[in-house]
């Protein structure tokens, strides 16, 4: 089935997979969370709704995405989305292709979004797990994310905020020195976009 509810998690939270144009009928409800979360820091994306239209649907437009979506009762709280490499834009192939890796073999994970206030309850693992397991079935070897660059001493930084670095070297990702990638967007409070630097994170996958 291309969308199908595929497990439950803690206090009620479910998760679904739609796969391609299957997501259709969530893909607003993807881009509000977007929007939302990538507010905060350390992304500080002051949004823009065109943009996430034609985001979403050229990941939509790949019969090989996956998008993992969780749920709160008929709310969509979360949502991660993933592609093969040749299927997104050159500015995510490039770097790949400048390192001499073939883009054929990588599966590329787009982003994971969460509501604040659901977590620290498993839905994290479980975006990483669907996507390695789509990954798997489509005989990728090699997944791979980018995330973006942020000066520790930035006064905008949330006293105690904890980056994700632990949690995906746990999840067995390598942080790539030499890989990055570039896009523009607006931050909160500018006037126009900025480019931004975002560091590649890569591992390899087992079979089966």
């Amino acid at each position: 089935m291309d969308s199908q509810e595929q497990g439950r998690l803690s206090g009620g939270l479910r998760i679904s997979c739609c796969r391609g144009a299957a997501v259709t009928p969530h893909l607003a409800a993807v881009a509000a969370l977007r929007i939302a979360v990538f507010r905060d820091w350390p992304y500080c994306y002051a949004g823009d709704a065109g943009y996430e239209a034609q985001y979403l649907a050229a990941y939509a437009a790949s019969p090989r995405s996956l998008f993992v979506l969780a749920w709160d009762g008929d709310a969509v709280i979360g949502a991660s989305t993933a592609v093969p490499l040749a299927d997104d834009a050159p500015a995510f192939r490039q770097p790949f292709a400048e390192r001499g890796l073939d883009v054929e073999n990588v599966f590329y994970f787009g982003e994971s979004v969460l509501l604040p206030q659901y977590r620290g309850r498993g839905v994290g693992h479980a975006f990483f797990d669907w996507r390695e397991a789509r990954a798997r079935e489509l005989g990728f070897g090699l997944a791979a994310f980018c995330a973006v660059e942020r000066d520790p001493a930035d006064p905008r930084r949330p006293p105690g905020h904890r980056d994700n670095d632990a949690f995906w070297r746990k999840r067995g990702y390598q942080r790539q020195d030499d890989m990055f990638c570039h896009l523009e967007w607006q931050e909160t409070g500018t006037a126009a976009p900025q480019s931004h630097a975002l560091r590649f994170w890569l591992r390899e996958l087992e079979k089966g």
